[in-house]
C-alpha cells in the first residue's frame, strides 16, 4: 500500500511549464505506472492510503485522477482502491462527503491519530486558552474529542459499508529492557482492545513485534469473520461539539513535557534532515506528525503566556535554553555517531517553527527547501 504525499507538498525536481508539480501526484503516478498492472498479475491491485486531506473536494480530485490513471493505462474502473486518513479536524466533519466523492475506489477510512492531534493545534493556536492541549503524553485516545472522533469514524463506516481501521501502536519494543516491554505491551493491549470493540475492522503497528498482540485481540472479537461492518452503533451520537471539546482534555504542562517536545523534535529533524522520515525515538515510532504536535504546542504556549505546573512562564528565551541544553544532551548520548551538520539544521529549524511570530502550516515545508 503506497502512500503518496499530502496535496501541500510540492516536487522540486520535477517541472511542467517552469512550475513545480504536485508530490502527491508524482507518487501516484510512478507507482501506478510501473506497478498498477504487476500488482493485479499477483492477484492483489494498486492500492493508497491517502494523507492529509481536509475536504471532500480534495477526495473527489483524488477520484478523477484515479479515474484518469485507469482510462489511460486501459485497467478497468474502480480496480483501485483507497484508504483515506482522517488525520486533520475540518475532515472529522466530512467523512461521508469524503466516503461518498472515492465510493468507486475506497476502502475504508483510517483514524490518524497523531496528525489528528496536530490539526487541532494547529487550526486553533490563536482562539484563546480554551483550545489548549495539555502535553502530548498526557493526550490519550480515551480524551473525550478524541473518543468523539473515533466512534464517528466507526459509525460512518459502517453505515456505508466502508472499513475502519485504527490508529498506530507506536511503541517500540526494547531489546534490553522487559519492564519497559511489560508496561508499553499492555498499553498496546489496552488500546486494541478498546478499538476492536468500538467496532474497528483492524489496526496498525509500528514494529513487527507488535503484529501478534493486535492480531489476537482483533481475532478474539472477529472470530471467522474479515470485518464487524455489521457493527453499525447506532447509540453513538457525535455533535460538533464534541469533536471541539479540547478543554475537556485531562493533564497539565510541565517543564519534563516542554523538554520532550524540544528534545524529540530535535532529533526527528535531523533524522529527517538525513533522509529518514520515521525513527524510533525513546521506544515510539516519531514521525513529522509528533515533531509538529511538538513545535506547534510550543508556539501555541507561548502566545498563550502559558505557566508550567512548576510556575514558571514559558517564554522564548526559557525554550532557546532548553534546545540549548537538550542539543548538549543529545551530543553527548550520542557521542561518535553525533552528526554536526544535520543537528545544527535541526536545531535552526525547529527554532524558527516553534518560536517565530508566523507559524508555518507545515515544518517539513521550510525543512524541504534546505533539502538539496
Amino acid at each position: 500500500m503506497v502512500r503518496p504525499r499530502g496535496w501541500h507538498l510540492d516536487e522540486k525536481h520535477i517541472l511542467v511549464d517552469g512550475q513545480r508539480t504536485s508530490g502527491g501526484i508524482v507518487d501516484f503516478a510512478l507507482y501506478f505506472f510501473h506497478s498498477a498492472k504487476r500488482q493485479i498479475a499477483k492477484g492483489r491491485g494498486p492500492y493508497f492510503y491517502l494523507p492529509k486531506m481536509q475536504s471532500h473536494l480534495e477526495a473527489r480530485l483524488w477520484n478523477d485522477i484515479f479515474v484518469l490513471a485507469q482510462e489511460r493505462l486501459g485497467i478497468p474502473r474502480g480496480t483501485i482502491r483507497a484508504t483515506c486518513l482522517i488525520e486533520t479536524i475540518p475532515a472529522a466533519f466530512e467523512m461521508e462527503e469524503i466516503l461518498y466523492e472515492l465510493r468507486e475506489h475506497s476502502a475504508g477510512l483510517n483514524a490518524g491519530r497523531w496528525d489528528y492531534l496536530f490539526s487541532i493545534i494547529k487550526t486553533h493556536r490563536t482562539r484563546g486558552r480554551g483550545f489548549l492541549l495539555p502535553e502530548r503524553n498526557a493526550v490519550t485516545m480515551t480524551a473525550p474529542m478524541m473518543r468523539a472522533y473515533t466512534e464517528l469514524l466507526v459509525k460512518t463506516c459502517h453505515k456505508r459499508g466502508a472499513h475502519a481501521i485504527g490508529g498506530m501502536a507506536a511503541f517500540i519494543p526494547s531489546r534490553k529492557d522487559e519492564e519497559v516491554n511489560r508496561n508499553a505491551f499492555a498499553k498496546v493491549r489496552d488500546d486494541k482492545s478498546r478499538e476492536s470493540g468500538d467496532g474497528f475492522d483492524g489496526s496498525w503497528v509500528a514494529h513487527p513485534d507488535l503484529v501478534p498482540i493486535a492480531r489476537e485481540i482483533f481475532d478474539g472479537v472477529l472470530g471467522d469473520r474479515p470485518n464487524q461492518i455489521d457493527k453499525q452503533r447506532p447509540e453513538v451520537e457525535v455533535s460538533a461539539a464534541d469533536l471541539l471539546a479540547v478543554d475537556q482534555t485531562p493533564g497539565g504542562v510541565t517543564l519534563t513535557g516542554l523538554r520532550g517536545n524540544v528534545n524529540v523534535a530535535l532529533q526527528y529533524l535531523a533524522a529527517w534532515m538525513g533522509g529518514n522520515g520515521a525513527v524510533a525515538i525513546h521506544n515510539l515510532m516519531e514521525d513529522a506528525a509528533t515533531a509538529e504536535i511538538s513545535r506547534s504546542q510550543i508556539w501555541q504556549w507561548l502566545h498563550n503566556d502559558v505557566t508550567l505546573d512548576g510556575g514558571e512562564k514559558v517564554t522564548a528565551d526559557l525554550v532557546r535554553q532548553i534546545i540549548g541544553e537538550e542539543l548538549a544532551a543529545i551530543r553527548e548520548a550520542l557521542g561518535a555517531h553525533f552528526n554536526e551538520d544535520l543537528y545544527k539544521q535541526a536545531s535552526e529549524l525547529f527554532t524558527e517553527v516553534a518560536l517565530d511570530d508566523d507559524y508555518v502550516d507545515f515544518l517539513t515545508l521550510p525543512a524541504y527547501e534546505r533539502m538539496p
